[in-house]
């Protein structure tokens, strides 16, 4: 299943929530989300800082992927940015391609 970086931070009522619910609960909250979406929470984290919250999770896809992420936001509690994370294996395979794309930096002759 792929995987993917969730951070972000809370809205000032976000943080009012996170005070009144407490971690615990959030994190729960969260780990269903993705439960919903047919995927599992492999860590989550909380942060001070940039952001607030850290989080890896595998989900069955992109939509699933973008799906979570306009669901954060949309609650106006918290502000998502969902980043695609490729295995190691992925990577050798994109290596394996890169002649292929036929790209030419600006100014260059082939």
């Amino acid at each position: 299943m792929p995987k993917y970086l969730i951070r972000g931070s809370y809205t000032l009522d976000g943080v009012r929530g996170l005070i009144k619910e407490g971690g615990s609960a959030r994190n729960e909250h969260f780990h269903g989300n993705v439960a919903n979406l047919g995927g599992k929470v492999e860590g989550f984290y909380y942060a001070f800082g940039g952001d607030d919250i850290y989080a890896i999770v595998e989900l069955p896809d992109n939509i699933s992927g973008a799906a979570i992420s306009l669901a954060l936001g949309a609650g106006g509690g918290f502000q998502a940015t969902t980043i695609v994370l490729l295995s190691v294996e992925e990577v050798d395979q994109a290596v394996k391609k890169v002649a292929a794309v036929g790209y030419r930096p600006p100014g260059q002759s082939r």
